[in-house]
């Protein structure tokens, strides 16, 4: 349970000089930073770490079996962490959505874990419902505060559960899945994003049902592609095609494994008036397409799932990352534009840089880069929070 008095936390000491990355706002510290607890605290409870003279520094979740043992919830060490503390995160995340959120849009990125101060917690807003994803013992032990401040901050008319995955059983959670308030879930709900239509399955969707990250990177992607031939891989359900028969294309090739998405992509073309037949979805391996395809694009769109979701996949993945685009460069026209994305944690920005500029050698491609992409503004980050960054994108141009 929350202390309710001010300097009633545990306190946690660290090693000399292991204070420098909270003072410079990084939320995490690892065990080894740590010189000794107060007491006993379980997964999540609330400790304040302090630097080794006993100044206090931070409060935040404790979880002494993880491989975070301390996630920042609050730098303002004298902070009281309690239902009123939670209502204010929320109600400070709406009102910054408010402000950012574009016109004719109804789904967004409510809560995005440490980038909104809830480490562990995510939460996304599609029309008048919520779903919700938890991942950190501490933002499950303060379950009933968070969700009040929800149902009274947002009034969704639903909240749905999808916590699940790796890093929740990684902090000793089971999976938790289902309906946490309100009626029964819509099979699809409908959204815009920038006027147009799509619909979502929020129960068996990936992620939380829609990939709200690309909004804006697919909002550009939309501004270069009139008259142009585009091949969009790992299309899921269809968001960059749309976007593309929008923006002017000639013709938008779809190419995703999973038929269900397929079907959703071709629903959603429809929708927004434009036919599946004149933009074709192909249900198939990219990798195998790219190879055995002759036509050629002007624009290309790479936007895979994770290749690397721990670290013992880097090489792997990096591997994956070079051939997808190495084959991609290799159907791509002089002068024409190639899109690349990595949402894997464990491929920074950096090396992923140097993954495309490999394929490009490898291809004998000069590339020119014309934009770093990276998630819209409702999926905020601490500035020294570099591990927050999970979308990486690259706009490049060939060379003619």
């Amino acid at each position: 349970m929350p202390m309710s008095m001010q300097g009633a936390y545990p306190r946690m000491r660290l090693k000399p000089g292991r204070e420098r990355s909270l003072l410079k706002g990084h939320p995490w510290l690892f065990s080894g930073a740590v010189a000794g607890v107060e007491g006993r605290p379980g997964p999540g409870e609330i400790v304040q770490a302090c630097r080794d003279d006993g100044l206090p520094l931070a409060l935040g979740f404790f979880h002494g079996d993880a491989d975070i043992v301390f996630r920042a919830v609050t730098f303002h060490a004298g902070a009281v962490i309690d239902r009123t503390f939670w209502q204010e995160r929320v109600r400070s995340a709406q009102a910054l959505r408010r402000r950012i959120l574009p016109a004719e849009t109804t789904a967004c990125r409510l809560l995005n874990a440490e980038g909104d101060g809830v480490p562990g917690l995510v939460v996304d807003r599609y029309g008048d419902g919520l779903v919700v994803a938890v991942n950190t013992a501490g933002m499950e032990r303060f379950r009933e505060e968070w969700l009040a401040a929800l149902i009274e901050e947002c009034c969704p008319a639903w909240i749905y559960e999808r916590s699940e995955g790796a890093a929740r059983r990684m902090e000793g959670l089971e999976a938790r899945i289902g309906v946490v308030s309100g009626g029964d879930i819509p099979p699809l709900v409908e959204i815009l994003e920038h006027g147009l239509r799509f619909e979502v399955d929020v129960v068996t969707g990936q992620k939380t049902g829609f990939f709200l990250d690309q909004r804006d990177n697919r909002l550009l992607l939309r501004t270069v592609c009139r008259g142009a031939r585009v091949l969009n891989c790992f299309s899921y359900t269809g968001g960059f095609s749309v976007y593309a028969a929008q923006g002017g294309a000639e013709r938008v090739v779809s190419v995703e494994s999973s038929a269900p998405a397929n079907e959703a992509a071709a629903r959603h073309l429809a929708l927004n008036g434009f036919s599946p037949e004149a933009h074709p979805i192909v249900r198939g391996d990219v990798f195998q397409y790219l190879r055995r395809t002759e036509e050629r694009f002007d624009v290309i769109i790479l936007d895979p799932p994770a290749f690397a979701k721990s670290k013992r996949d880097v090489k792997t993945a990096c591997r994956g990352y070079k051939d997808i685009s190495l084959q991609a460069l290799r159907r791509l026209r002089p002068g024409g534009l190639l899109a690349a994305f990595s949402c894997s944690n464990y491929i920074d920005a950096d090396l992923f840089e140097k993954i495309v500029l490999g394929a490009a050698q490898d291809a004998g491609c000069p590339l020119r880069l014309l934009k770093k992409l990276g998630p819209g503004a409702d999926h905020p980050t601490g500035l020294a929070h570099s591990e927050g960054r999970y979308l990486k994108g690259l706009l490049l141009a060939m060379t003619d």
